[in-house]
């Protein structure tokens, strides 16, 4: 019998028990004050008005937190090759792991390297990618890349680069073309691996690299089906619903700020970003050096991705989201906390 209630109002009332009452407790409202103070007055207790749960997740039983994979850019370990190009070589294990995705909320997970999303790998173009992919989980999985590469090394079904359980493989090619890109699980069915927390951001610099700015980010886009009904009940960015708002991120006035913005939401068509109080370039795909647009509110479907480059020109707490209410009230938003 339809009632009537949306999940958005379902898990907003705390009626989500059969999943786990531990910690979950009820949400909270975040008391809007009567008058909003100019931005330079704003302290940490006026961050945000999003609704959102009581009480912070485990980071340390997690084994990650996003606050670390903003900045945790991963370049491999390093050779020169015969014929001078760099050779970089990483490890990524696909794992099955518990995550509590909010308090109470235990999600079970699959993962690169023990966290979501997984390693940002980033190298220059032209550079020789070799990883050494161990698949240590109970399911076939492999790693997809989006790039240009050889057919044998695409990681799609019928391809010697899907990887039974207990088996390891080696996928190398020449990182092509410069940009930000991704990688995900490309086993069946799709959805439910890359859902799962099976993606990680794929950055290649240009061959002179990029102009040089003061903080580079990285934000993974993406959702979370905790009943497996096909449908997101929490959304965030680098996994954990809320954690930048519970954290903001810090930056100074007329700092240039780079975001790498991946989205791999799954089940929903459409996510977006938009930043409070200020505009931003933005490069599609990152494969080009000229800026497409400057805006504060962009929008990509699913593997859809780029750079936003941006300054404060004002001190207090910048609310930043996707410009979707239900996204937003159940967990993808945050704040930049800019200081003099």
């Amino acid at each position: 019998m339809n009632i009537g209630i949306s999940r958005r109002d379902f898990l907003k009332t705390g009626l989500l028990t059969f999943l786990g009452t531990a910690g979950w407790g009820l949400l909270d409202q975040v008391e809007t004050p009567s008058k909003p103070a100019p931005p330079h007055q704003m302290d940490e207790d006026h961050i945000s008005n999003m609704p959102m749960s009581a009480g912070e997740v485990n980071h340390n039983r997690n084994g990650f937190d996003p606050s670390q994979i903003l900045t945790d850019f991963d370049y491999g370990m390093t050779s020169l090759l015969p014929d001078g190009r760099t050779l970089r070589e990483y490890s990524i294990i696909a794992l099955e792991q518990e995550v509590e995705i909010a308090p109470g909320i235990p999600f079970a997970a699959w993962t690169y390297n023990g966290r979501i999303p997984g390693p940002t790998l980033r190298c220059t173009e032209g550079d020789l990618i070799r990883i050494h992919f161990q698949n240590q989980s109970s399911h076939p999985h492999s790693m997809h890349f989006h790039g240009i590469h050889p057919a044998e090394m695409d990681g799609v079904p019928g391809s010697p680069s899907m990887i039974a359980s207990g088996e390891n493989f080696i996928y190398e090619f020449t990182a092509e073309p410069f940009g930000l890109h991704l990688y995900h699980c490309h086993a069946a069915p799709l959805a439910r691996h890359i859902a799962k927390g099976l993606y990680g951001a794929f950055i290649i610099d240009p061959p002179k690299g990029r102009p040089l700015v003061d903080r580079e980010l990285v934000m993974v886009m993406s959702g979370f089906d905790v009943d497996y009904d096909d449908q997101n009940d929490f959304y965030a960015v680098n996994a954990i619903p809320f954690h930048y708002q519970l954290h903001p991120i810090q930056i100074r006035v007329g700092e240039l700020v780079r975001v790498y913005l991946v989205n791999i939401l799954e089940f929903d068509l459409i996510n977006s970003f938009h930043l409070h109080a200020n505009f931003f370039h933005y490069y599609p795909t990152g494969t080009n050096l000229i800026p497409s647009e400057f805006t504060d509110t962009v929008m990509q479907t699913q593997a859809q991705r780029g750079i936003l480059e941006f300054s404060y020109k004002y001190p207090g707490n910048y609310m930043f989201h996707a410009h979707n209410t239900e996204f937003a009230e159940l967990g993808w938003t945050g704040n930049f906390l800019v200081t003099t």
